[in-house]
């Protein structure tokens, strides 16, 4: 993603090699940009952000724990708790979502 690409200068981490071409470095996963000299001009993205989210769909529910298990024996294991509706896994994996 172009925005992962969005790393100031003095902050870049050196991807390739002396000479790499442009896309060489990309194809290795890698950001190009040769507009400032003196710094690496392959350089690593940055990480995508992501937080844990409970989803809201019932029925897309991973189980996480088993048949009457306390809410405080389900968080404690860090998975999400909800007690309703009937027929679904009432404590539940998070599901990890891009920022």
């Amino acid at each position: 993603a172009k925005c992962q690409c969005k790393v100031v200068a003095r902050e870049r981490t050196n991807c390739g090699y002396p000479g790499i071409s442009a896309a060489e470095c990309r194809k290795i996963g890698c950001c190009f940009n040769a507009s400032v000299p003196s710094v690496p001009w392959c350089y690593s993205p940055k990480q995508k952000k992501v937080k844990k989210v409970c989803p809201s769909d019932p029925y897309t529910r991973i189980n996480c724990g088993h048949p009457r298990i306390k809410p405080w024996e389900c968080t404690k294991k860090g998975c999400c708790f909800r007690a309703h509706p009937a027929g679904v896994p009432w404590c539940f994996y998070h599901r990890v979502m891009e920022e």
